[in-house]
């Protein structure tokens, strides 16, 4: 009996250590908002010019298991903080013909899986919500790196990558009765802090 009762504590040891182990390879950064901005590009009048917009307020957090070479990322936008730098513009997005953000007050992206080339991440595989709808939409990751940051202490990895979706998949369709292109494409510069373990 005491050696079965042994074995258990010794196998329960194990698996704790191989738990303990897993999660150790699991870095987490929390997103820094004065550094990340996401941005975008619509089309205006069917090719007449290019709009350009970002959101001023982004956080979340990011998990990196390089070991595995996969990871998480879980981040919120608030819909309200959009900017074209044209406050009837804003005004506009923000009603309920687009954007509708009183309804929708917040814009999510959740994915639990990357794509790894060598030791850096290339593109992030998660949904996008966007005015209650969710749908699929992949990151391409442009660049990657990681440094100990001077004035945080800390080890800060900063990322750009880029995405494109139709905008009507989301229900915002304005004016793509009149000639307006649905095509968004979405670029995100992000900064995120590692966070002690």
């Amino acid at each position: 009996m005491f050696k079965q009762v042994s074995k258990t504590v010794l196998g329960g040891a194990f698996a704790l250590g191989l738990l303990g182990a897993a999660n150790a390879a699991v870095d987490t950064y929390v997103i820094d908002p004065s550094h990340t901005f996401p941005s975008f590009e619509a089309d205006h009048m069917g090719g007449l010019s290019l709009w350009r917009g970002q959101f001023e307020k982004t956080k979340g957090m990011v998990t990196l298991d390089r070991a595995n070479k996969t990871g998480t990322v879980d981040i919120e936008i608030d819909a309200a903080s959009l900017d074209f730098g044209h406050g009837k513009m804003n005004e506009h997005a923000k009603d309920v013909e687009m954007f509708d953000v009183e309804a929708h007050p917040t814009i999510t992206y959740k994915a639990s899986k990357m794509r790894f080339e060598g030791d850096k991440p290339v593109e992030v595989l998660g949904d996008l919500t966007l005015k209650g709808i969710t749908k699929p939409v992949p990151l391409k990751i442009n660049t990657f790196k990681c440094i100990m940051h001077p004035m945080k202490k800390a080890e800060v990895c900063g990322a750009d990558a880029v995405a494109e979706f139709k905008r009507t998949d989301f229900d915002l369709g304005y004016a793509v009765d009149r000639g307006f292109f649905p095509e968004v494409k979405v670029l995100i510069t992000i900064e995120a802090v590692k966070q002690p373990k």
